[in-house]
């Protein structure tokens, strides 16, 4: 089958598509024929080789942890899913990867609303399963005041309004651009940047920290706490007494399988759009993962393979 990899670590350029051997589903697993698969900034810090000594990854490697497609096959001790459903959802995080692809098995998924299109549900599962995972550890729920950073993102437009839709005042931070685009999603938007706590003007009970661009300080000053603020994209975050979240690798955390099921059905109901960015072939994955880089894309970026 073809798969997006990489076969020494470096900038995109250093991807291409391979030939390598269909995956078969094991145990408590299902594959599916792949029809869109979303780029998180976790694969470009892989390909980089920015996780290389936190995960040591066999080379060359596939890319990839979330997908959407048809099952083909479904693994010993699977009920409830047959050949020919349509699913989306995400691979054995210990892979760090396989969903850039033709065929893809997955460990975790949910059955695929029909409002949504492939695109979107390509892109989804991962963002979702963050999303649900960081504000359980925040304890957000109904009442809460959640300031959310880098909210314009593939995790921060899902956790935006998932919160909100668990009852959540959010406060969301992005570029003057995104201001009338974190409205429409729900939040009170404010631009990023030194001088956020007179920007925030008002307390705060939880932080999630989505760009990773340096601002912990004042994010734990905001929340007067740093057991109040959860990052997923700062590795200087024990630094600071905060907790990165992950679902993989030394200290995951555990994954979020009811939170998924939450966002998906959010979203079959129409209570919850799924931005995407940008839909790039494949065969462009270098443009996706130069796209990714600048941290600014707002919503998830996704490939159709």
């Amino acid at each position: 089958m073809r798969a997006l990899q990489f076969s020494e670590y470096g900038p995109p350029s250093v991807l291409h598509i391979a030939e390598v051997p269909e995956p078969h589903a094991g145990p408590g697993q299902v594959r599916v024929a792949v029809r869109a698969s979303g780029v998180t900034p976790a694969d470009w810090y892989v390909r980089s080789g920015r996780f290389k000594d936190w995960i040591p990854l066999p080379l060359p490697h596939v890319l990839g942890a979330d997908a959407a497609g048809v099952v083909d096959e479904v693994g010993p001790g699977v009920s409830g899913v047959a050949v020919g459903d349509e699913v989306l959802g995400i691979t054995d995080l210990a892979r760090m990867g396989g969903a850039n692809a033709e065929f893809a098995v997955l460990a975790l998924w949910v059955p695929k609303p029909p409002n949504l299109t492939w695109e979107e549900a390509g892109g989804l599962a991962a963002n979702a399963e963050t999303a649900a995972r960081t504000l359980d550890l925040l304890g957000v729920t109904a009442g809460t005041t959640l300031l959310v950073e880098g909210a314009a993102g593939g995790v921060g437009t899902i956790a935006v309004q998932l919160a909100v839709a668990r009852g959540a005042k959010v406060i969301g931070t992005a570029g003057e651009r995104n201001h009338a685009f974190l409205t429409g999603l729900g939040a009170t938007p404010i631009t990023y940047g030194p001088g956020l706590e007179e920007r925030v003007a008002t307390a705060v009970d939880a932080v999630l920290d989505c760009a990773g661009s340096g601002s912990l300080p004042e994010l734990v000053e905001l929340a007067g706490d740093p057991r109040k603020v959860v990052s997923i994209a700062d590795l200087t975050a024990d630094a600071h007494g905060v907790h990165m979240s992950r679902s993989a690798g030394p200290g995951a955390d555990p994954q979020a399988g009811g939170g998924l099921a939450e966002v998906v059905d959010l979203a079959g109901s129409g209570r919850l759009s799924v931005p995407i960015a940008a839909v790039f072939p494949v065969e462009q994955a270098a443009a996706a993962h130069e796209l990714s880089q600048t941290g600014h894309a707002r919503g998830k970026i996704v490939l159709t393979i």
